[in-house]
């Protein structure tokens, strides 16, 4: 049954890829007449010998005064098919190149263009080196297959047809005994073929976990340095490089013995024709024409099957790796039923209304059902009720989160590591959706809103900044990418970036690669606080942005961050507790529940949980 549903699969995988043919189909049709013709031209050559030797060199060698005339005529006539036969060969070898890069253009950028779509818990979930080979190993094999494979595959089976029915009509019994080889050769090349194809797509997988963890050793290169982990690491990709080698060494063994077994088969059927087709010939049966033009019919169609035997593994291959492909492809999107819409508003008569120029007041636009629309302004008011949350179903780690952010409040979460800080900032911006309860947005059910308008309206710091390669400018703009030069500027002298922009060598116009490379870590989070800024929202999020920078450094980017957020409402996640006492609300976090809120100084009077964790009584990991 698992058989079945495999086979199943191939043909789905198949019937998909031959899809992507239907924008070539004059350039496919061409390609098939191309192959016949060059399969037809093979045929006419070897039919060329027997009737060269017969009719040409037997008859002039018993003459006395030959005459060559007519046999350079012939030659100079075969010499022109061959010349079609070479011409068509390049064509449909050219057209596929064209046809095979349009198909992984194609898919590419529908691979891209869906990644865009799909939610966090996708890449959380995944190994980043693993997506990385389905980009290059996986499409990498499917090039191959497209472009060599699948041409060679059906010129070799047009050949084999056409020199099959030129055997018949030359000599039946010789036929059958070539058929009777290529029998053992079906055999043999099925069982070696199924062995070498089982491995070669071990290979791909073991590829795509090799990959993802020379990707993990390189992001962590510091971590395995600092712990001294360099031996452990070695360990860790020996085995998984040994994997490699052991699939890699069997599936290439198979392959490797397939093609000699098929020719040495076909030279044992090579050698029975020839012995058989000596004696027709001794007897009168065969001509000596006849029989050169059948061995050369051997030839050609016991060569043909061994490299369909051969190009089976990489076949094989580009099916096991267009079925990753299209896994990424068919992975569900992110799934978006909002449709209260963010718009540009102004204030007419004491009413919100839709505005098409920029005024600086932003709304939400909310169609009704009965067809009224109602608009709300934009103010960032936050509010969870109840809220329960898993990454799994059945396992919860957030419980019944209350919580209410007035607009232009500061709101601070603390708590252990896996308290539940980071999961509550990313429900607001709906990276994941809650099972129970609702959150709401200036009074608006969050599963309401548009996802990118949502999102528009927030803006995040992160501990972990991320940086593109592109000028410092560039990525400035990444926050808003219509934001013109003077934009950017202002956006940079208020996060306190343009003092250090400015004695870069090119100043806003520097390039920077490899996440900003050449930038110390308090410079990148100034780039980052200055593209939240360029976005200039309602709503901020501060994810431990200080957290991994010095002291002196906190002080510039702390200063950054409180002209960021005035006006703002803001949620701040702090290990430093210092940096959150002006908060108009701190929420005190353990394994997923509020067991402490309130000011600082109410807190503080507590004595408890909050109070330990400030005074250093309780360490916050």
């Amino acid at each position: 049954m698992e058989k079945k549903s495999h086979k199943k699969s191939k043909f789905v995988t198949i019937k998909r890829l031959l899809s992507y043919v239907g924008s070539y189909k004059l350039q496919f049709c061409i390609v098939l007449v191309s192959i016949i013709i060059s399969a037809i031209v093979g045929v006419a050559g070897i039919e060329f010998i027997k009737y060269l030797i017969d009719d040409f060199i037997t008859p002039l060698l018993s003459s006395q005064n030959p005459d060559y005339t007519e046999l350079l005529n012939v030659i100079i006539m075969m010499g022109g098919i061959y010349l079609v036969g070479v011409i068509a060969t390049y064509v449909y070898n050219r057209l596929m190149i064209n046809i095979s890069q349009g198909i992984l253009n194609k898919i590419r950028t529908q691979m891209f263009n869906h990644m865009q779509k799909l939610p966090i818990g996708y890449f959380d979930s995944r190994p980043h080196g693993e997506i990385m080979s389905t980009y290059t190993n996986d499409v990498d094999t499917l090039r191959q297959c497209l472009s060599q494979s699948i041409p060679q595959v059906f010129s070799a089976i047009v050949s084999m047809v056409t020199v099959l029915i030129s055997m018949f009509s030359t000599n039946v019994y010789l036929t059958l005994v070539v058929v009777a080889m290529v029998i053992v050769m079906i055999f043999v090349s099925k069982y070696l073929g199924g062995n070498s194809s089982r491995f070669f797509v071990k290979q791909q997988e073991d590829i795509g976990k090799v990959d993802g963890y020379i990707e993990e050793m390189m992001e962590g290169q510091k971590v395995v340095k600092v712990f001294n982990y360099e031996e452990e690491s070695k360990n860790k990709f020996d085995d998984l490089n040994e994997a490699l080698c052991e699939s890699n060494e069997k599936a290439n063994m198979y392959a490797n013995i397939l093609m000699p077994c098929i020719m040495n088969i076909g030279n044992i059927g090579y050698v029975l024709v020839a012995v058989i087709g000596g004696m027709l010939s001794v007897n009168g049966i065969l001509s000596i024409g006849s029989i050169a033009a059948f061995l050369q019919f051997v030839k050609a169609f016991t060569n043909p099957l061994g490299q369909v035997s051969q190009q089976m593994n990489s076949i094989v291959m580009a099916l096991a790796g267009a079925e990753r492909i299209f896994d990424l492809i068919d992975q569900e999107e992110e799934i978006d039923e909002g449709y209260v819409t963010l718009v540009n508003a102004k204030i007419e008569d004491g009413k919100i209304v839709e505005s098409k120029e920029r005024t600086g007041i932003w709304a939400w636009k909310h169609p009704h059902q009965d067809g009224r629309i109602t608009y709300t302004r934009l103010l960032g008011q936050v509010e969870f009720e109840n809220v329960q949350f898993g990454y799994e179903e059945n396992k919860r780690i957030l419980h019944d989160i209350t919580l209410k952010a007035k607009e232009g409040q500061k709101v601070a979460f603390v708590g252990a590591t896996g308290a539940g800080k980071t999961t509550i900032t990313n429900l607001i911006n709906r990276f994941y959706d809650i099972q129970e309860g609702k959150i709401r947005y200036d009074r608006i059910n969050i599963r309401k809103i548009k996802k990118d308008d949502l999102r528009r309206s927030l803006g995040m710091v992160l501990q972990d900044t991320s940086l593109f390669t592109g000028t410092i400018k560039d990525n400035i703009r990444y926050g808003k990418l219509d934001a013109t030069d003077e934009e950017i500027y202002e956006a940079a002298k208020l996060s306190n970036a343009d003092k250090f922009i400015k004695h870069l060598p090119q100043g806003y116009d520097t390039v920077i690669t490899g996440n900003g490379e050449g930038l110390s870590q308090g410079q990148r989070q100034l780039l980052s606080i200055a593209r939240a800024a360029l976005n200039n929202p309602p709503v901020l999020i501060l994810d431990e942005a200080t957290s991994s920078i010095d002291t002196r450094t906190e002080k510039i980017v702390q200063e950054g961050m409180d002209k960021l957020m005035k006006g703002r409402t803001v949620f701040v996640i702090a290990h430093r507790l210092s940096t959150i006492r002006n908060s108009d609300q701190i929420m005190v976090l353990d394994h997923g529940r509020i067991i402490e809120r309130g000011t600082h100084n109410e807190l503080i009077s507590q004595k408890g949980t909050y109070y330990g964790l400030y005074t250093g009584a309780i360490e916050i990991d």
